[in-house]
C-alpha cells in the first residue's frame, strides 16, 4: 500500500508547472505593481508633507543616536508622539482609499491570474471579478485585523516591560516581540487557507462568493490538512526570501568604499525586486496547489 501524499511533496511539480508559464507570475506581479507602485508614490508624498510639517530637526529624528539603542528608542518614542497625530489623521482617508483600491486590483488580478492558470483543463474556472473582489475584501479585513491584533500585544510588551523611572526589561520585552511575531506569523498561516481557498471553491463549483467562504470551514479533515500544511510551508518560504533579500543587500557592504553608495542602493532596489518577484511567484505555485488538491477531492 503506497504512503498517503503529503502536500509539499507535489510543490515541486507545481513549481516546474508555473516556471514553464511564466505568464501567470508575469499576471500575478503586474496587478501587484499596478497597484503597489501609484500608492507608495502617494505615501511618499504624504510623508513629505508631514516632514515639511514637522521637520526632523524638530522632532530629533535627524539626531537618532544609533549607537545606543536604548537612547534611540526614547528619541523615537519622542518623534512618535509629535507624528501620531499627522499620521492618524492621514491615515483616515489613505487606508479606505488604499483598502478599496486594492481590492479592485487584486480582484481582477487574481481573476485573470485563476483563469490563466488552469486554462484548457477545468473549464469552469471563468471569470467573476465582482465576487472575487468580495472574497479579496474579506481576506484584507482578515489581515488587518490580524496585524491590528499583533500591533497591541507588542504595545502590552511595551508598556509592561518599558516603563518610565524604572530599568527596562529588555530581554523580557524581547522574549514576547519574537514569541508574540511568531505567533500571529503561525495564526495567519494556519486561517488564512480559508480565504485563499474560497475564491477556488467559488469558480470550480461555480459557488456564491458566501457560499463559497462557508463550504471552506467544511472540506473535511484530510483535505484542510493538506491546505493548512501547503499554507504553513509557503509562509516559512516567504520569510526565507525574506532573509536571503537582506543577505543579498548586505553581503557587498565590506566593500562599500570600493562601491560607492550609488552601487549599494542598486544592490539593495535589486534584492527588493527579486523578493518582490519570487514571492508572487510562490502565491501562483500555491494556487495550483490548492487546485490539483481540490481536484483529488472533490472533483469529478
Amino acid at each position: 500500500m503506497t504512503a498517503p501524499l503529503r502536500g509539499t511533496q507535489s510543490l515541486v511539480g507545481q513549481m516546474g508547472f508555473v516556471y514553464d508559464r511564466p505568464l501567470l507570475t508575469l499576471i500575478e506581479v503586474a496587478w501587484r505593481w499596478i497597484f503597489g507602485i501609484p500608492f507608495l508614490a502617494l505615501c511618499w508624498i504624504q510623508v513629505q508633507r508631514i516632514l515639511v510639517a514637522v521637520p526632523p530637526q524638530f522632532s530629533g529624528l535627524n539626531a537618532i543616536n544609533a549607537q545606543n539603542p536604548w537612547q534611540a528608542s526614547l528619541q523615537l518614542a519622542h518623534a512618535w508622539e509629535l507624528y501620531a497625530p499627522l499620521v492618524g489623521a492621514l491615515l483616515r482617508w489613505l487606508a479606505p482609499l488604499g483598502a478599496l483600491a486594492w481590492v479592485v486590483v487584486s480582484g481582477l488580478g487574481r481573476s485573470l491570474v485563476l483563469r490563466r492558470l488552469d486554462s484548457g483543463q477545468s473549464p469552469r474556472l471563468g471569470f467573476r471579478p465582482l465576487a472575487m473582489m468580495a472574497l479579496q475584501a474579506g481576506w484584507l479585513a482578515l489581515l488587518g485585523a490580524t496585524c491590528f491584533a499583533w500591533f497591541a500585544s507588542m504595545h502590552w510588551a511595551a508598556a509592561t516591560h518599558i516603563t518610565t523611572g524604572a530599568e527596562p526589561d529588555l530581554v523580557g520585552f524581547a522574549f514576547w516581540a519574537i514569541f508574540l511575531s511568531l505567533g500571529f506569523f503561525t495564526a495567519w498561516a494556519l486561517v488564512s487557507w480559508t480565504l485563499s481557498i474560497a475564491p477556488l471553491l467559488m469558480l470550480l463549483e461555480e459557488r456564491s462568493a458566501l457560499s463559497a467562504l462557508g463550504q471552506s470551514l467544511r472540506l473535511g479533515k484530510t483535505f484542510t490538512g493538506k491546505l493548512v500544511e501547503i499554507n504553513l510551508v509557503m509562509g516559512i518560504v516567504n520569510l526565507a526570501l525574506m532573509v536571503l533579500a537582506m543577505v543579498l543587500s548586505a553581503a557587498p557592504l565590506p566593500f562599500s568604499d570600493q562601491l560607492g553608495s550609488d552601487a549599494l542602493h542598486g544592490i539593495s532596489a535589486v534584492a527588493a525586486v527579486f523578493y518582490l518577484v519570487a514571492s508572487d511567484y510562490f502565491q501562483v505555485v500555491r494556487l495550483k496547489g490548492f487546485v490539483e488538491f481540490w481536484k483529488m477531492f472533490r472533483g469529478e
